[in-house]
């Protein structure tokens, strides 16, 4: 790997760990607090934690089979964002619950978390592809 790429490289790791940290808290305290009040969208926080600590480890790990797994990873972010926020918008009351949104790291393209959830992906992709090249 170029040295360029390995410092944008250790950005986007620390990125993706920060948010799987944030991701998991999140989580934990909605499954074991409000599971009951918004089951759907709690237990997707639950699934995007998961990726988001795949994703991390995968793209720390230099070899193939962990790059392939990081592939893998964060396509499934991309995707999990762009239809469960698109989900968010058009179902609005599964994702509600006492009169107000039920905000969840990928619902409303992860507003919550300033949309970093549906950045992140995109530079994880394109960093993927330029390391490869390097």
């Amino acid at each position: 790997m170029a040295k360029k790429t390995l410092g944008i490289g250790r950005l986007l790791i620390a990125a993706y760990a920060v948010l799987a940290l944030a991701a998991t808290g999140r989580a934990g305290y909605e499954l074991a607090a409000k599971f009951d009040q918004a089951p759907l969208p709690y237990a997707l926080s639950a699934l995007s934690a998961l990726i988001y600590i795949v994703a991390t480890i995968a793209l720390a790990r230099s070899t193939s089979g962990w790059r392939k797994v990081a592939y893998v990873s964060v396509i499934i972010e991309l995707t999990g964002v762009v239809l469960i926020g698109a989900a968010s918008f058009v179902w609005p009351e599964v994702f509600t619950y006492g009169g107000k949104q039920v905000k969840t790291v990928w619902s409303f393209f992860g507003i919550a978390y300033g949309c970093v959830p549906l950045v992140l992906p995109i530079l994880g992709l394109i960093w993927l592809g330029k390391a490869k090249k390097a």
